[in-house]
């Protein structure tokens, strides 16, 4: 591995510049962009186990952060978006949205529908508060969850 790779790591690794990192990634995965941040908070993890609760707590604070931007986003597209062109699927998945109501956000950390339900949850108007904290729930449970199969899969530290 190239030395500048090496020490490229080593100063992601550390608490002041790796948590930030970790946050950023995770602010933006959370977004409507195709991103991922659990290789971000796994690899932080791994270089330095001592970090793996803040890591997730990190993790967890920016990817509520970046639904709750979504649902800003949704909100704000209420206005732009005509309701007669929905189909019927779409109108039974908003109904269902509908009946769950913020309580529907605990499924954001979901690969694929997770972000873009954050959007909708704002769209429709759902509660501000509500919907962040339960995105905050589902999200530190994902976090946790992956986190920690992947420190169980992948047991050994990384040499660098």
């Amino acid at each position: 591995m190239p030395d500048w790779f090496s020490a490229l790591l080593n100063t992601l690794a550390l608490p002041e510049v790796g948590l930030s990192t970790v946050f950023v990634v995770a602010t933006v995965s959370a977004t409507l962009l195709p991103m991922g941040s659990e290789p971000a908070v796994f690899a932080l993890i791994k270089l330095n186990p001592s970090l793996f609760w803040p890591a997730i707590l990190v993790a967890t604070a920016g990817n509520t952060l970046g639904g709750a931007i979504s649902w800003g986003m949704g909100y704000g597209a209420h206005h732009a978006v005509d309701k007669a062109r929905h189909t019927p699927t779409e109108w039974r998945a908003l109904r269902w949205l509908e009946r769950f109501g913020p309580k529907a956000c605990l499924l954001s950390w979901l690969p694929g529908v997770g972000d873009p339900l954050c959007a909708v949850a704002g769209w429709l108007r759902f509660p501000f508060w509500p919907c962040v904290v339960y995105m905050a729930i589902g999200k530190f449970a994902r976090y946790l969850t992956m986190t920690g199969a992947l420190m169980w899969v992948f047991p050994g530290g990384l040499s660098l």
